[in-house]
Formats: C-alpha cells, structure tokens, sequence
C-alpha cells in the first residue's frame, strides 16, 4: 500500500506541477503582451485567446497520449527516428520551411508555426531509450555501443545546424550525452568527445560571424557598440530584473514590455516575471521547474527499479529535455549564456511548444502508470500466492 501511495504522490504531482507553470505562463504571457496586442490587432487579450486556444489543443493531445501504452512507443522508435529526421530535411525545403530571422525553423500550418526540432527531440529520445535497453552492455563496454548512438545523434545535429537551431541542437547533444552516461557508459570515453565537440564549436565561432558578434556582446553587453545592437534584448532584460527587485513593481506594471524589451511575452518572458513579481516570482518558477525535473527522474528511477529499462530512459530523456530548455531560457534570460531565442516550456507564447509540453507531460504520467500497474500486479500475485499457501496449509 505504501508503494501505491507513493506512486500515486508523484502521479499527482506532475499533473500539479505542470497545471501551476500552465497557469502562470497563461497569466504572465498576458500581462506581457497586453500593450503590444492592442496595438498591433486593437485586442489586448489577442496572445491570451490564442494561447488558451493552444492550451486546449494540448490538453487534447494530452488526453489522447494518456492512452497509448509505453511498448507502442518503443515499438515505433525505428519509424519514429526515421520521421524525426524526415521533419528536419522538410523544414529545409524552400516554400515549405518558413524562414524567421535568417533562420528555416518553422513550418506554417494555418493555424500555428510547427517547430520540427520540438517532435524531432522527442522522437531520438524514445529511439535512444529503446536502444539503451537493446545494447545496454554493448554501450558500457564497446566503443561501437558508445558511437552508434552519437552518430545518430550528430546526423540530427547536422541538420539542426543547417536550419540553424543552436539551442535545439544544444539541448539534444547534452540529452543524448547524459542518457548515455546514465546507461553507465565509461567517463573517458565522454572527455573524448566532449574534446570534439568543443573543437566543432570552436571552428563553427571561428566560420560564422554572427556567432562571434554574440560572443562578444555576450562577454561585454554594456559597452557602447553592443548595448544598442547585439546585446541590446539581454541588457533591457537585465533592467527588468534590477527593476523587480526582491518582490517586483506588482502585476501588469512592467515598463519594459512597453516595446523596450523585444519578444518580451515570447523567450523573455522571464525578465517579466522578474520585473512584476520580483526574485521571489523569479524563484517560484525555477523551483516548479526543478520539482518538474525532480519527478521525471523519480518515475524514471521507480521504472528502472522494476527492470522495464526503456520506461526508466525515457523518462530521464523527457526530464533532460525539460531541465535543458528551462536552463538555456533561464540563463539567457539572466546572461549567463549568449543570447539565443528559446522559449521556456508552459511560460513563453508559442502553441507548438505548449502543445508538445503538454504532449511530454501525458508521456511522464503514463509512464508513472505504467510503473504503478506493475506494483499493483506484483502485490496481486503476492496476495494470491498467500492465500493458496493458506488454503493448502
């Protein structure tokens, strides 16, 4: 009984922990863009209407995924990774790929901009936990068990790269990396390509200019060449923050939403929060966002306990996921990483990122039922076992 309650503490606690960020993402996204919508469609609840519509849409997809049982999935982990890679290429396909800043990111299905990189995360993770069960001693003791997985890996960050997606192809090497490290492959053999990769940046900052720009604002965003050009959204960020102080200027009565900060109700949110509700708001949703993490890895380690090991990668790929949008979004937010538009799950406008959100926490909870189903079956074997001996007897 003890078992149950526990699984069922967490189950509920997913559900409570993404329902609060939900909540304050739909309020805080609103007071972000008021001023902006009513200019721009004479509706100050234009991005809110938009985004309750998105939310629905993912409370939708999330009741249907609630019903698909684990093994479908790790069934289609081939198909799924085939399609990954197939979103990836489509979004490069001139007329199909909508370009946004210089960059091929999105496809416009009428109704919202499908990101690809979003499901694509995805889709490798459920291929990567499927292979970490089938290889799992081939992975800690074979350098072919380490590669395989990190060629796949580098043919989506190619194209990621192609698109470009920095953050998401930031995010799904540090997935991949860490997932792999939790099957228990060997420590030296990260330090290896973890010396690679840093050459692979090294050489990409080296080529590409715009990549140095953001270095260099990012190193210096004050001075007088950056804080008006590339370092001009973080500073105004940074003046959000210093103007919320411990507990913010109160709710709706930000000044830098009022045009100042670009994409305020979109990747910077944060600096919002930070300015309306102060460090204390700043604070609330980091610690919703660590609990988030917290949980998946528990279901995941719950999973691995029972042995139903392509259960337990996949949980601690989804809370990688969520733990490495949260964390780039936050530290650009702040500056302590370059500048780089991405938006931080449930908080940020955006209906495609909202709907996988929602899409990876019904993923999370099945997962938990899954696990809990197996314990309730156990203690029923257990039971009936007792009670045949106790006849017998």
């Amino acid at each position: 009984m003890q078992s149950r309650t526990s699984a069922g503490t967490h189950f509920n606690l997913v559900l409570l922990v993404a329902s609060l960020l939900l909540a304050v993402g739909l309020l805080m996204m609103t007071s972000a863009s008021v001023e902006i919508a009513s200019s721009q469609f004479n509706d100050p609840f234009y991005h809110f209407k938009r985004q309750g519509i998105f939310a629905l849409m993912g409370l939708s997809a999330m009741i249907i995924t609630l019903h698909v049982p684990v093994s479908i999935w790790k069934k289609s982990s081939w198909f799924l990774l085939m399609g990954s890679f197939a979103l990836l290429l489509l979004v490069l396909v001139p007329g199909i790929g909508k370009v946004v800043n210089g960059s091929a990111r999105w496809i416009d299905l009428g109704i919202f901009n499908l990101q690809p990189s979003e499901l694509a995360k995805i889709f490798i993770v459920i291929y990567l936990a499927a292979y970490l069960e089938r290889h799992l001693d081939e992975v800690r003791e074979k350098w072919s068990g380490f590669l395989k997985p990190l060629l796949v890996i580098g043919g989506a960050s190619i194209l990621l790269q192609l698109e470009p997606d920095h953050g998401a192809l930031v995010i799904l090497l540090l997935t991949g990396f860490c997932m792999i490290f939790l099957a228990g492959a060997k420590l030296y053999r990260f330090i290896v390509m973890l010396a690679l990769c840093g050459g692979a940046v090294t050489y990409l900052a080296l080529t590409e200019p715009y990549v140095i720009v953001r270095l260099s604002s990012y190193l210096n965003p004050w001075a007088a060449e950056n804080v008006n050009s590339g370092s001009y959204q973080l500073t105004q960020a940074l003046i959000a923050f210093g103007r919320g102080e411990w507990l913010g200027v109160g709710l709706g009565n930000s000044i830098q939403k009022l045009y100042f900060l670009p994409e305020a109700h979109n990747d910077f949110v944060l600096a919002i929060i930070g300015e309306e509700l102060g460090l204390l708001g700043v604070s609330l949703v980091v610690l919703l966002f660590c609990l988030l993490v917290y949980l998946a890895f528990a279901i995941g380690k719950a999973a691995e306990k029972k042995g139903t090991l392509f259960a337990a990668f996949f949980a601690y790929g989804l809370g990688l996921l969520f733990a490495g949008q949260a964390l780039i979004n936050i530290g650009v937010n702040t500056g302590l990483l370059p500048t780089k538009g991405l938006t931080l799950p449930f908080i940020s406008q955006g209906g495609a990122s909202l709907i996988v959100s929602c899409f990876m926490i019904a993923l999370l909870v099945r997962i938990q039922y899954e696990t809990e189903c197996f314990d309730c079956e156990r203690d029923e074997v257990d039971e009936s076992s007792r009670t045949e001996n106790q006849v017998s007897a």
